[in-house]
């Protein structure tokens, strides 16, 4: 049997590195506020190609008798997963802002940024609705219509008032079904 003459993988043979100190010649290091520090490169989100727009069906009612609650879970769920919901055990994934928009306008894009979510499988997400200081009425007209649509998508389990931090009662958390599997 024949001994193997290379070396382990982690070290050069001194032959090599003298040709490489013959070739490379001298070497001067740089001076310290010309260097560059290594950083990571930012995480860039996953892109998605683009699908086809559909029409999402405006299949929400506008009448809400009363005033909508604070915290709606739907029927057959423990109430455990409204506290977990309301202690952000479910990290928010995406955001939608409502301000400023008209009802039919608000409307549609709830309808739409529900959709998506529910396409993207998301779990929480969080809806700003604004607490209606702003409107002509003083009446929060935007709030009590989000709630009462929500409870309207078959895809919301349930949804409580956001953190103070996320807008408090401006705002709703909203948890999800997850619809993996389905077309």
């Amino acid at each position: 049997m024949k001994k193997s003459t290379q070396n382990p993988p982690d070290q050069i043979a001194p032959a090599d590195a003298a040709l490489f100190r013959a070739t490379v010649g001298e070497v001067k290091p740089l001076a310290e506020q010309n260097r560059i520090k290594p950083q990571k490169k930012p995480c860039l989100p996953l892109l998605r190609p683009a699908a086809p727009a559909q029409a999402i069906p405006d299949t929400l009612s506008d009448f809400a008798g009363e005033d909508a609650p604070a915290e709606y879970l739907r029927n057959g769920l423990s109430r455990m997963a409204l506290r977990k919901l309301r202690r952000g055990v479910w990290p928010v994934q995406d955001s939608l802002d409502l301000h400023g928009n008209n009802r039919e306008a608000a409307r549609k894009l709830l309808q739409e940024f529900m959709h998506e979510a529910t396409q993207r499988e998301m779990r929480c997400v969080l809806v700003i609705h604004g607490k209606g200081t702003n409107s002509r009425s003083g009446e929060a007209v935007l709030r009590k219509l989000t709630r009462h649509w929500l409870t309207q998508l078959p895809q919301v389990l349930g949804y409580c008032d956001a953190a103070p931090k996320q807008g408090g009662s401006g705002a709703v958390l909203v948890l999800l079904k997850v619809m993996s599997g389905e077309g």
